[in-house]
């Protein structure tokens, strides 16, 4: 019997569920799952996380928080909460967020990601299952560098070219998440296109260029792809060393036959010299020559916050008083 194609792709790549659905996380089994303010808040307007979120809030209040900040405390709590549902129904780490208006702050980075990991820590969850999840900024890549020099872990996102790839190399990141639909888009907008064959792929292309270099340097941080738009995306990218995928294209996969064969191998990839340090200079220059890169990823930055703020609109409604939530 022909396997399917998801269970193909577990042979040559470590699957992540993109997502903060419960369900479907313990459906799948990933290794690992990764999170950010918009799974999280759209796992906030389901039903069955109302205790979870009356929790959060419970704590916070008791922790002496009010207004505003008792607020951005219960987010805080919340997303820490359903990381440890998450870690609950997986055997690796999971991928938190900081507060994407923190992404030009290297010590406020810094600072929320010791505050996230203390609260895991209050749940009985050992750093070593945790990803802080960070903004690639040149400040937010400095800031993991200090995070992982105390040996705390990180997994930079909203990665969309090979200077911001270069500056985590040199920051000895555990993890980079480039991403691939967002690419693909914004190609397909600025060339009027429709679609591209999978070997032309804009987005596909560009993380394994990423890939490429990483291994033709032997950096060791992993490269985990991220947001894709269709299956045919996923496994153009077979062989990468992680990619994280949302629950529909899961189910996808699951349903496929296709016969799935390796398009990354660090085999293959022929071994260069010691990577140079690239300076902050030349990163901010080579980030405003690329405009995609550098329009995407102010673009990310701002719908996560947005994506925060609707958060906290749905929570601060949620509360009749200071002392009880809706029912």
């Amino acid at each position: 019997m022909t396997q399917s194609a998801l269970n193909q792709l577990k042979q040559f790549t470590t699957i992540v569920a993109d997502s903060s659905d419960l369900a479907a996380i313990e459906k799948f089994r990933p290794l690992d799952a990764t999170t950010n303010p918009s799974l999280i808040t759209a796992a906030a307007n389901q039903a069955e996380n109302k205790a979870l979120i009356e929790d959060a809030y419970a704590q916070a209040k008791t922790e002496g928080y009010v207004g505003n900040e008792l607020i951005e405390r219960t987010i805080d709590i919340l997303t820490v909460k359903f990381g440890v549902e998450i870690l609950k129904l997986i055997e690796g780490r999971v991928s938190t967020e900081v507060d994407a208006s923190l992404s030009y702050d290297t010590e406020a980075t810094i600072a929320k990601a010791k505050e996230l990991l203390a609260l895991y820590a209050q749940y009985g969850v050992a750093s070593d299952r945790i990803l802080i999840k960070i903004a690639s900024t040149w400040e937010g890549i400095q800031a993991a560098r200090a995070l992982e020099a105390e040996g705390i872990h990180t997994n930079l996102t909203l990665l969309f070219g090979q200077h911001q790839a270069h500056a985590c190399a040199d920051a000895k990141v555990t993890l980079i998440s480039p991403f691939v639909g967002r690419i693909l888009d914004w190609y397909k907008k600025a060339e009027g296109v429709d679609q591209y064959p999978i070997e032309k792929d804009p987005g596909v292309l560009s993380v394994k260029s990423i890939y490429n270099f990483y291994k033709s340097h032997g950096i060791q941080t992993e490269v985990m792809g991220a947001s894709f738009r269709s299956i045919d995306q996923v496994l153009g990218l077979t062989g990468c060393d992680l990619l994280t995928i949302a629950p529909n294209l899961l189910d996808q996969l699951e349903q496929d036959n296709r016969v799935v064969e390796p398009q990354l191998s660090s085999d293959h990839v022929p071994k260069q010299g010691t990577l140079t340090p690239i300076s902050q200079e030349d990163f901010k220059q080579q980030l405003e020559q690329d405009p995609m890169a550098s329009q995407l990823l102010e673009a990310g930055i701002q719908g996560f916050i947005k994506a925060r703020e609707q958060l906290s609109t749905l929570l601060s409604q949620s509360f009749t008083t200071d002392s009880e939530i809706k029912a």
